[in-house]
């Protein structure tokens, strides 16, 4: 059975939304996927059309989202639809509503220097399916400063600080660059790239998200090979937290 994924864009026109929007479709469809493309999160709105859904990707940032909306997409990917992400098109995507920070796995909060900082992408995780012999690589972008869900396994990080600022002080962290989570039956993918379409339209970057999204469309015929059941996570009273 073929596929079927959801790519939605907006926000913020600076991200380049419809640009990384339409490179994800061309990934998808690459992998034998039928695509859906919006422009508006009216496509939200029927969380039993986002339940028969493989994976959704969002390519919206600095916007809002109805309640109604992001809890139509929590349930869905609760129940096994994937979702996968880059830069702030998924973890910049709505900042006042934490029910989506908490799904994702990270928000964004600072990216010191600017655009244009030249930093090194670093695979942690070298045995996951999702990096195995992808080597390290130098980018010059954003670097993004996020703070994350403990409970994500990192693929790849980089090391701040790299521009001077007020967070110099605290000394050398890793800050995730990629990493994968659960939702439910449903699995999450979140790669920080992605400021200009061009800063992953190719090598290692353009691999990684691949790999990425083919993994997250996966997660539900994973729970069910597991033995998993939606009602293993689901809320006894219904409520989402």
């Amino acid at each position: 059975m073929t596929r079927k994924a959801l790519v939605v864009w907006g926000g913020w026109l600076g991200h380049q939304p419809e640009q990384v929007a339409t490179l994800a479709k061309v990934i998808l469809e690459s992998e034998g996927m039928s695509v859906e493309v919006h422009d508006s999160l009216d496509c939200l709105n029927d969380g039993e059309y986002l339940k028969t859904l493989d994976l959704i990707v969002p390519c919206w940032t600095m916007s809002k989202i109805e309640k109604a909306q992001s809890e139509n997409v929590c349930e869905a990917v609760a129940r096994g639809t994937g979702i996968a992400g880059v830069h702030g098109g998924m973890c910049d995507a709505f900042r006042e509503n934490v029910l989506w920070q908490f799904m994702t796995g990270a928000n964004w909060v600072s990216h010191p220097g600017g655009d244009g900082i030249n930093y090194k992408v670093r695979i942690k995780n070298h045995t996951s399916t999702l990096t195995a012999g992808i080597p390290d690589f130098d980018v010059s972008s954003e670097q993004y400063y996020l703070h994350v869900d403990p409970a994500v396994e990192v693929l790849a990080v980089c090391d701040f600080p790299v521009s001077n600022w007020y967070h110099t002080p605290n000394g050398p962290v890793e800050m995730p660059v990629a990493y994968t989570k659960r939702w439910g039956l449903g699995r999450v993918y979140y790669n920080a790239l992605g400021h200009q379409v061009n800063v992953i339209d190719h090598g290692p970057a353009l691999e990684m998200i691949r790999r990425g999204m083919v993994w997250a469309s996966q997660g539900r015929e994973a729970a069910a090979a597991a033995g998993e059941r939606y009602e293993d996570y689901a809320s006894p009273d219904g409520k989402n937290f």
